[in-house]
């Protein structure tokens, strides 16, 4: 059965869920939850769906396998590590060439965080980003190593939580027929918490090629979903369901994305 299916019966699953957690308990959770760089273990399922996609205007598929897991260094300072595998289904690119499947450029990201939010309630957090050439097929990766940093900013105020994150990526070694990376990834996030666990989002994923020309260069959608945080026995998860429509994008790349994510929580 394919990952994404299990995903689906998984949501399916949370209308028969009792939830063992009270309200307050669920807005913490969804806080955290909603926090790139919070002191807490948590294992995201992140699925992609990508509409119209290549020259014949297929569905790619992209589940994202994101284990956050967090050090305290001291009393002051954490360090967050979120590595992201991604799963990969390829439509064709080359008329003839088929469907690819397998595993693509493994991102691993490492934020040094201050234990407490500022005195105005800012939390941040600062660090390298690494790529890895771990694609299995050279269809879904670049065959660079790549290095740069990060940076993530936000504040809880309410039931708003709301804040940004951003890293550009260099490549400095790898396959040298393949083609230079320097790319950059913009995460503006907003969540709106709604009362029983539930609450509203949007997380647009803004991305730039700079060595793609002008015209080709920007990834830009528009979007938003719900979701909710519930439990299944005592194992409290986190699940969303959003979509977004790419206003501005390269030739050739998705113009509608549906994002499926379920994140299993692991509070201290």
């Amino acid at each position: 059965m394919k990952k994404s299916v299990l995903i689906v019966i998984l949501v399916g699953m949370c209308a028969f869920c009792t939830s063992v957690y009270a309200e307050g308990d669920k807005k913490a959770l969804a806080q955290a939850a909603q926090n790139p760089i919070a002191n807490m273990i948590s294992l995201p399922f992140q699925n992609n769906m990508n509409m119209n996609v290549g020259p014949d205007d297929k569905v790619q598929n992209v589940l994202n396998i994101q284990p956050v897991w967090p050090f305290s260094i001291n009393e002051d300072w954490n360090l967050i590590t979120r590595t992201i595998l991604p799963v990969i289904s390829q439509p064709e690119v080359i008329p003839g060439d088929g469907r690819t499947d397998g595993i693509g450029d493994i991102s691993f990201t490492a934020a040094f965080s201050p234990a407490k939010p500022t005195a105005n309630g800012l939390i941040w957090g600062i660090g390298p980003v690494f790529l890895l050439p771990t694609a299995s097929d050279d269809v879904l990766g670049t065959e660079k190593w790549g290095i740069g940093p990060s940076a993530v900013a936000l504040k809880i105020q309410g039931p708003w939580v709301y804040g940004a994150l951003i890293n550009n990526v260099w490549s400095f070694a790898g396959n040298d027929d393949r083609a230079d990376v320097n790319s950059m990834l913009l995460q503006p996030f907003l969540n709106y918490n709604l009362s029983g666990g539930w609450y509203l989002t949007s997380a647009p994923i803004i991305t730039a090629n700079w060595k793609a020309d002008s015209d080709n260069r920007w990834t830009v959608p528009i979007g938003g979903g719900v979701g909710k945080i519930f439990s299944i026995g005592k194992q409290p998860i986190n699940a969303q369901l959003s979509a977004y429509h790419n206003v501005e994008k390269p030739e050739g790349a998705a113009d509608w994305q549906a994002r499926l994510q379920i994140q299993l929580l692991f509070p201290k």
